[in-house]
Formats: C-alpha cells, sequence, structure tokens
C-alpha cells in the first residue's frame, strides 16, 4: 500500500487529490515521501511513521553528533548522497544502516554490494529525510574545510600559468607559502588535535595521499588529498619544521609548535622518502595531556608499592621496556614528577625531547655532530646531577656508561627494547655489561605495554562465559596470590565496548597501560652471577611473585578498565627470548 493510499485510508486525503497526486508523482523524477512533504500534506513524522509499519522496518531517530566519522567511511559519500543511506553505527558485530528508501532495490544492490566489498553484516533501518541530509553534512567536516583550500589553489594555480615567465622554483615556494597550502595544513592540524588523536601520518598511495589519525593506538583514514599537492604539503610541514625544503633523498627529524584553542601544542615530524614520494609523520605531544600520574598510568598494587621504594633509592637503575609505542617514556616522565624537586638536580638526554618539564635540564641529541646518546651522558656526568634521564639504551657504549652513572650514586632512568622485563638482564648482557655489576645497578625493569581503555559511559557489564570464562580462571589461578583478586570463579563478570557519542562509537576512550616489575633482590642477584639465563629469571620472578603484564591485563579487565580482547590483542600468549628491537 502505498503513503497516498493509506493516507486516503487515515482521513488525510480525499480521493479526488490522491487521484491527481499519483499521476504527478509517476510523472515526476522525486519520490511519493519528497512531493507529500513538499506540498504539506502530512509531517514527516507521519509519513515515515506510516512507511515504517508498512515496509515493516523500525524507524531510527539519530543523533548525528553520535555518529562517528570512522563509521562514515565504511560507505562512501558519493554513495551515501546517491543512495540516500548512512552508516550509523557497530553493533553486536553488525553495522547499522539508516535507508531513506530501504524499499528501492538498486540502493539495496549497492549496499549488498559494499557489504560483500567491506566484509560486513549489517541491520538496516528507516530514517527521515531531515537525519539523512543532517548526517550528510558531517561527511563535510574535515573533508569540506580541505577541499575549500584546495579549490582555492587550483583558482590561484590557473592564475598564474596565465601570468609570464615565473620561475618554476619561485612559483612552487610561493605555492608553499601561500594562503591555500597553509590553510590545508592548519586544517589537519587542528582536527587531530581536536579530535584527540597523538599521531597524524601523511602518505602517498598510488594516486592519492592518505591523511591518517592515530586515536587511541589505532591509524584512521581521514581524508584524501590529491596526490599532486603532496610536494606542496610536505614542503609547508619542511617550512614549519624549519628542514631543508629541498632535500627529499633522505629522512628529516624537526619540530614546531603552534597555538590551537587558546593553547600552544608542540609537533614533532619526521619526513621519509618512499618510491611514491615523500612520507610524513606528525607526533603530536600537547603538554596538557601530560600532567600524569602512576594511578593515570595505570601502575597500581604490588607494581606499585615495588615502583615507589625504587624511586626512593638514590642511585641504581630504573628501566622501562617494550615496543616502540608502548609508553615507556610516558612512564618514565611520571617518575620524574614524583622525583622533580627543588633540592635535586636532573638532567635528561633525549631523541628528542619531546615535554619541557619546568625544573628540569633537558637536552636533546644531535647525531649529525656526533652528540649522541654516549658522549652526551660523558658530559652530563661532569654537571653534577642527582638523577638522569638517558632517552634510550641503544649500544654497548651507552649502556656501559648508564651502569657507571648508577655505581657512581647517579639514580638512572631510561628505556631499553626488549619483549618483557625479564630480558633486561640478558640484553645488558649482550651489551658487553659484567655480570658482576647489575646486582649492584639494576633496581627495577618495567615491562610494559598500552591497551585501549573502556568508555566509562557506554561500557556494558556482563557475565564471562565458554573460551572466554576458561581463559581468565586459568590465568587467574597463575597471578601470586599477593595479588590475586577475591572473584568467584562460577561467575566472572567482565565489561564490553560498545560505542556511544561520548567515545565517537568506538566504545574506547584513551589509554591505559599494563605492567610488570621486575626487582632486584638477593636471591635474582646470585642468578644474575651464576646463570642469567631468561629461563632461570623467569623461575627466581615466579619466586618473587611478579605479575606478568598479561596478568595485570586481567586484573584490569576483571575491573572494567578495559576489554579481554584488548588485553588478548596486546598481551598474547606469555614469550620469552630475544629482545625485539623496533626503532
Amino acid at each position: 500500500m502505498t503513503l497516498i493510499q493509506q493516507l486516503v485510508k487515515k482521513g488525510i486525503l480525499d480521493k479526488t487529490r490522491a487521484v491527481a497526486l499519483e499521476y504527478e508523482i509517476k510523472a515526476s523524477t522525486e519520490r511519493e515521501e519528497e512531493i507529500l512533504l513538499k506540498k504539506g500534506i502530512a509531517s514527516e513524522e507521519l509519513l515515515f511513521d506510516l512507511k515504517s509499519k508498512s515496509l515493516n522496518i523500525p524507524l531510527k531517530e539519530i543523533d548525528v553528533e553520535d555518529i562517528s566519522l570512522g563509521i562514515l567511511e565504511t560507505v562512501p559519500e558519493e554513495s551515501s548522497r546517491y543512495y540516500k543511506m548512512v552508516p550509523l553505527r557497530k553493533k553486536d558485530g553488525f553495522l547499522e544502516l539508516g535507508m531513506v528508501f530501504p524499499e528501492d532495490l538498486k540502493a539495496r544492490e549497492a549496499l549488498e554490494f559494499l557489504a560483500r566489498q567491506n566484509h560486513f553484516k549489517y541491520k538496516v533501518f528507516l530514517i527521515t529525510l531531515t537525519d539523512f541530509n543532517k548526517t550528510l553534512k558531517k561527511y563535510r567536516t574535515l573533508k569540506k574545510e580541505v577541499t575549500g583550500a584546495l579549490e582555492e589553489l587550483e583558482t590561484e594555480l590557473k592564475d598564474e600559468s596565465a601570468e609570464t615567465k615565473v620561475t618554476k622554483e619561485a612559483a612552487f615556494k610561493k605555492m608553499v607559502e601561500d594562503a591555500p597550502i597553509s590553510k590545508v595544513v592548519a586544517v589537519i592540524l587542528k582536527h587531530a588535535v581536536e579530535g584527540g588523536a597523538s599521531d597524524i601520518h601523511i602518505e602517498p598511495v598510488k594516486d592519492k595521499v592518505r591523511v591518517r589519525f592515530r586515536l587511541d593506538g589505532v591509524l584512521h583514514s581521514s581524508i584524501f588529498l590529491p596526490f599532486k599537492v603532496l610536494p606542496s604539503v610536505v614542503a609547508r610541514i619542511k617550512i614549519l619544521s624549519t628542514l631543508k625544503i629541498d632535500e627529499t633523498r633522505i629522512p628529516q627529524d624537526g619540530r614546531f609548535s603552534t597555538k590551537i584553542r587558546g593553547r600552544v601544542v608542540d609537533f614533532r615530524v619526521s619526513t621519509l622518502p618512499t618510491v611514491l614520494g615523500e612520507k610524513v609523520v606528525i607526533r603530536i605531544l600537547d603538554p596538557n595531556q601530560r600532567k600524569i600520574t602512576f594511578k593515570d598510568l595505570g601502575i597500581n598494587g604490588k607494581n606499585l608499592k615495588i615502583l615507589e621504594e625504587a624511586i626512593k633509592n638514590p642511585f641504581g637503575m630504573i628501566l622501562s621496556t617494550g615496543p616502540t609505542g608502548s609508553g615507556k617514556t610516558t612512564s618514565l616522565y611520571a617518575v620524574l614528577g614524583v622525583l622533580n624537586k627543588e633540592g635535586v638536580n636532573i638532567m635528561t638526554l633525549e631523541d628528542p625531547v619531546e615535554y619541557i618539564v619546568e625544573g628540569v635540564n633537558q637536552s636533546q641529541v644531535r647525531a649529525d655532530i656526533n652528540y649522541n646518546f654516549a658522549s652526551g651522558l660523558r658530559h652530563m656526568v661532569r654537571q653534577d646531577p642527582d638523577i638522569i634521564m638517558v632517552g634510550e639504551i641503544r649500544d654497548a657504549e651507552t649502556a656501559s656508561l648508564a651502569i657507571h652513572a648508577a655505581l657512581t650514586g647517579h639514580l638512572v632512568l631510561s628505556t631499553l627494547h626488549t619483549t618483557n622485563a625479564l630480558g633486561v638482564i640478558p640484553r645488558l648482557l649482550d651489551m658487553g655489561i659484567d655480570q658482576f655489576l647489575l646486582p649492584f645497578t639494576l633496581n627495577v625493569a618495567i615491562g610494559q605495554r598500552l591497551a585501549r581503555k573502556l568508555c566509562p559511559y557506554c561500557k556494558k557489564k556482563i557475565k564471562a562465559t565458554g573460551k572466554i570464562k576458561n581463559l581468565i580462571s586459568e590465568e587467574l589461578k597463575k597471578i601470586p596470590a599477593s595479588a590475586r583478586k577475591k572473584t568467584n570463579q562460577s561467575e566472572i563478570y567482565i565489561y564490553q565496548a560498545v560505542g556511544c557519542k561520548k567515545c565517537n562509537q568506538t566504545g574506547y576512550s584513551g589509554r591505559i597501560g599494563v605492567f610488570e616489575v621486575l626487582k632486584m633482590t638477593d636471591s635474582l642477584a646470585r642468578v644474575v652471577v651464576r646463570e642469567p639465563s631468561e629461563i632461570e629469571i623467569q623461575k627466581e620472578a615466579e619466586k618473587q611473585e611478579m605479575v606478568t603484564m598479561r596478568q595485570d591485563g586481567i586484573l584490569k579487565v576483571l575491573d572494567g578498565f578495559t576489554s579481554i580482547e584488548e588485553i588478548l590483542r596486546v598481551c598474547p600468549k606469555t614469550n620469552t627470548g630475544a629482545p625485539k628491537e623496533e626503532d
């Protein structure tokens, strides 16, 4: 039954006018709903309520703010506009789609094609034309601003091509410094900061330039630019970072600052030549995000007690380990935050200096003038420091100098690339450090990973069943009694990611660390001197009742900080072995 027939049945339309309208609809390219709304015959709410009942498809009222840009990427804007359908959210493994005309066979075929191509299952809901048009505008938040700037650029290039005899180099410099390209870069930076991204990736892919933001550790495509603007965008970023514009053959590193929404934000820039052109990665260093405590990091329980004891020691080493991007440097900054007091001289040697900390003397290494970690550390000990932070121990010379600084009455903080805390001692021995020195210098080794935190506004408490329940039960049995939670093994409750307006429908907001802390004890010292293999160190760690990263993650799952899926992702089955180099 058509909408007109339903309106006649309800007495809203008389039969004579209904016949006239039906003829008009047949002769028009517009849909029945559009003509009825244009003529004001019935309200949109009534029409779509009738349509919902007629098609037996639920009518969904949507809040545009609840739809994330990541979800919108599932259906291209062109398809959305043409077929009048928009993705709304992911729930229970299905993509919820709003369609204005779900009865349209061509729209259904297009949806089937997208589902096969992008490997998703879907559920269809009916939405009103008003809600559809509001949602369509959201596609054009970042995209609209960038497209506008690119159109300005096109106009300027056409005008410029009409002018006579401007050298290529001069034209290029003018284009880079002119408003359109500056605006493109400014818009990308602004949206990344306001969206809470930690990194921006600008990378050439075949015939276009892809811009991706890293949110809570996961990269999301945000926009695609025409390939021809890549050199200008890269050059603009190089100008901001005081890098060489004409050097495209080798990687370059730099940094710059700018004010966004009234606050100064630092950006660390890295360029890398690829076969398709230069790729740029920009790390966003927002000082407002770095006033962080051990509690914010997720260090608690037994791990917190061991670390608090270790930083009271006036000398020795505290080493943070893990792959690139696991939060090692952030943990060291949190330690510095506790130690940063008037009566001590704290000095850091970093590559690069990520955050300026008031009261701390920070120095950046410069490989181009042979000012590296080793040479810098050699000079630093002459500056009468109490506490030294070395960005990373990469080689034997730096390891040796750090060990000797710890032996001579300094507290040394640094990072090391190993898969876990147990690998720290074998790694230092591989670097040529004598076995007998380690018991006197190493205070603690911290292994860590970062997991996404569940959104506190929409996380859902559920009962663990099947394989998940068995997995958690097995892990709980292995957790030392000193850290084990009182949990009813017959009923284990965990929390599930749902998705809401606050978290852009992802179910996650922010990140939390999962940790293991290995303490140097007398019994571990004997192992190090006698047989410092990772297997023997692991046995000693078990005697210490060390909580592993995976176990710490399981405890955080039970506390509702993160999901079991996240812990299984960042902490697969416990593995030991050779260090993992990632830088």
